[in-house]
């Protein structure tokens, strides 16, 4: 006879507005709860950086579970086999999970629900990480957005549920081992610089509601500047949901008025996370396909050297070595700088925007299954609501223009600290008593650029035309 639930976590470690895990409190019977590193075929895996964060952020919830009575295991493989498995050894009569909305994910999840089913056992999914299913809002001929712009609109239209409750439940348990490796050496940089879980993540919201978000319109840009939310990771791995942060924008806004502006340019930032989610579920894998079907006939260049040179921050370009350098170094690298670092590579370099995508998925500890190819086909002009692709970064006049005295490239690239602001963003233009003074002899202690800006922009226009 069943005696059990069985939750399956993915994107949503935490407590607070985890409808899965509250439907499954709701019951008088045992709860467990599991999560799986998957293995499956088709199912993309986690980055390095990526799995730092999950770890600890499950160590924290760990214990959050065994205060509430719910044993958390955790597994690695094919989770096709471990979900209907697991739900045999635990007995379980139901089991619970959020949705996923990649192409891949959901025909696996459609999977295993069938075969427990077919084992006699109800399984349920719900919304944990979304403000409205991709399924619930479109256009008004009924077809799914690709434009932002009139998506967001209607989303600031929709009705969007309150966030459940932070669910307790009577007794407690010590909370299980969870076995996995330690943290790899190079990991220190990210543990170092975040704090993780759910605990985390609503703090880091309190933080920026109370100090940062007034500033946040014009402080967004700046590298240098602590100005942004550094919600990212905690959503990413659902420690915090979308809801949560919505409403506690929207009660700041009520009580005071003189902060929706920035309020609403929050917001729309966090649109985009749910517009990225909208191109996800309703196309074709976006992390392969362009959603631009022109832009698969691109000739793009391979040059292994240039790749590496711009994984390692050695391009002899200073923002775009400095922004590669904190993504390398923290698991994290600030929007604009992202951008620069996307348009240097699929425009100026020419080489294929999956490449880029791919190493932000294994460095960036946000890397999400729609926001990091959604913004790289962005940047690259194959996106749905895409920069033109004659939109061409100048990773000088950017850097000139948001890192003005250059102290985000001194903090990261500080071969460069000794020379005058005029020259911090085009070393190569000093002249060799600038570059002597500052102590730096470029090919040997800093790299020349390893491309021409000017040359490679005209370059990219004329392959992109054809």
């Amino acid at each position: 006879m069943a005696s059990s639930t069985l939750v399956w976590l993915r994107n949503d470690l935490r407590i607070a507005d985890n409808p899965a895990l509250a439907a499954a409190l709701k019951h008088e019977e045992p709860v467990h709860a599991v999560y799986v590193l998957e293995t499956d075929r088709g199912l993309r895996r986690p980055g390095g950086a990526a799995k730092v964060w999950l770890h600890k952020s499950l160590e924290a919830l760990n214990g959050d579970l065994a205060a509430r009575g719910v044993r958390l295991s955790y597994r690695e493989g094919e989770s096709g086999k471990i979900i209907p498995d697991m739900a045999r050894e635990t007995k379980a009569g139901r089991v619970y999970w959020n949705r996923r909305y990649d192409p891949a994910g959901r025909g696996h999840d459609g999977a295993i629900k069938k075969e427990l089913k077919c084992d006699g056992v109800a399984v349920e999914s719900f919304n944990g990480s979304l403000l409205v299913e991709p399924w619930d809002i479109a256009t008004q001929q009924g077809t799914p957005y690709g434009v932002f712009t009139p998506f967001w609109k209607a989303l600031r239209d929709k009705p969007i549920p309150e966030p459940i409750g932070r669910i307790e439940k009577h007794g407690a348990i010590t909370a299980p081992a969870l076995d996995f490796d330690g943290p790899p050496g190079w990991a220190d940089g990210i543990l170092k610089r975040w704090a993780i879980g759910e605990d985390a993540a609503k703090r880091v919201l309190s933080d920026f509601l109370d100090d940062l978000l007034a500033d946040y319109p014009n402080d967004r840009d700046l590298p240098r500047k602590d100005g942004t939310s550094r919600m990212s990771p905690h959503l990413r791995f659902g420690e915090i949901g979308p809801r949560q942060i919505w409403f506690a924008v929207r009660h700041l806004i009520d009580s005071k008025p003189s902060m929706a502006g920035a309020g609403e340019t929050f917001l729309s930032e966090v649109a985009w996370r749910e517009f990225s989610y909208h191109l996800l579920y309703h196309r074709d894998d976006i992390a392969r396909h362009s959603m631009q079907g022109r832009f698969d006939e691109i000739e793009w260049r391979t040059d292994t050297k240039a790749l590496h040179a711009w994984q390692k921050g050695q391009t002899g370009i200073p923002i775009i070595d400095a922004g590669m350098r904190q993504l390398w170094q923290t698991g994290w690298m600030h929007n604009r700088v992202r951008m620069l670092t996307a348009s240097l590579l699929t425009k100026n370099l020419l080489i294929d925007w999956r490449k880029g995508e791919n190493w932000f998925w294994d460095t960036l500890v946000d890397a999400d299954p729609a926001n990091n190819p959604a913004s790289w086909q962005w940047v690259a002009g194959s996106g749905a609501d895409a920069a033109p692709y004659f939109r061409i970064f100048n990773p000088v006049t950017q850097g000139e223009k948001f890192d003005p005295g250059g102290d985000y490239v001194r903090e990261w690239v500080p071969e460069l600290k000794d020379l005058p602001d005029k020259w911090v963003h085009k070393p190569w233009l000093a002249d060799a008593g600038t570059l002597d003074k500052a102590g730096l002899k470029l090919g040997t202690t800093y790299p020349e650029p390893i491309v021409e800006l000017k040359a490679s922009r005209e370059r990219a226009l004329d392959t992109l035309k054809r």
